[in-house]
């Protein structure tokens, strides 16, 4: 089989995450992915044998960040029915894993709260900004691919909710964050914010912040909503009664 350029293999993964982010899986045609990088069709069947292993070579490499040590043969073929999701799953496992969080769900109780609060945040967020471009193609893929969207959604994104709500739930029980109506929402509101910051201002233009500063922006602002600068706890505010 005839090697091409690893720079042209690179150029086609860059062109098809770019294409599958905005029209999701179904939808993307390798027509599509030719016109982002202004080449005929053809060119792309020298590097894949087509969409489905174009699609599962994205996915390997949008969570991995660095490419393979060995430059594999072209064209690469199909995976076998079920190996795209298999793949996807172990990578998002992988991606999933916050040690910081982990760490504080076994400890009972911080030494500084707002420190590790703001330690779990800026690894959430170095996660997803890591990512955000394959996230962004998983989200659009899950409309109308349902058995991606129970890996991403159910399994991926509802177990990291669990953890950041128990996380909260027994920060504010044991008094070191302000304690909320329902540790559930707040779990959410967390994971929104840093998405939003670290993921979805690549899409809005009127979004004008480099990456360090939405990184600061996105620690400050969660670890203001639930203790005061000196890292003692928000005291819950009492809603008042009608007389």
């Amino acid at each position: 089989m005839r090697r091409r350029p690893a720079d042209g293999l690179e150029q086609v993964i860059a062109a098809a995450l770019r294409v599958f982010a905005d029209k999701g899986y179904r939808r993307t045609q390798m027509s599509d992915v030719a016109r982002e990088m202004r080449v005929a069709p053809g060119t792309l069947y020298g590097y894949v044998a087509g969409k489905d292993a174009l699609f599962h070579l994205v996915v390997d490499r949008a969570f991995s960040g660095e490419p393979p040590s060995a430059p594999p043969r072209l064209p690469i073929p199909a995976p076998p029915p079920g190996a795209t999701l298999a793949r996807l799953r172990e990578r998002l496992t992988a991606d999933s894993a916050l040690p910081r969080l982990d760490s504080a769900l076994r400890r009972p109780r911080p030494g500084d709260a707002r420190a590790e609060l703001e330690g779990i945040v800026g690894a959430l967020y170095d996660r997803i900004a890591g990512a955000w471009q394959g996230i962004v193609m998983l989200e659009r893929s899950a409309l109308d691919w349902p058995e991606l969207a129970h890996v991403f959604y159910a399994e991926m994104r509802r177990g990291l909710l669990q953890r950041l709500e128990r996380y909260l739930a027994a920060r504010g029980q044991a008094g070191v964050l302000a304690q909320t109506p329902s540790a559930a929402a707040a779990a959410r509101f967390v994971l929104e914010t840093v998405a939003w910051f670290a993921m979805h201002r690549h899409r809005d233009r009127d979004a004008d912040l480099d990456d360090a500063t939405a990184r600061r922006i996105t620690i400050t602002l969660v670890a203001n909503a639930f203790t005061r600068a000196n890292g003692r706890a928000r005291p819950a505010r009492k809603e008042s009664r009608r007389r």
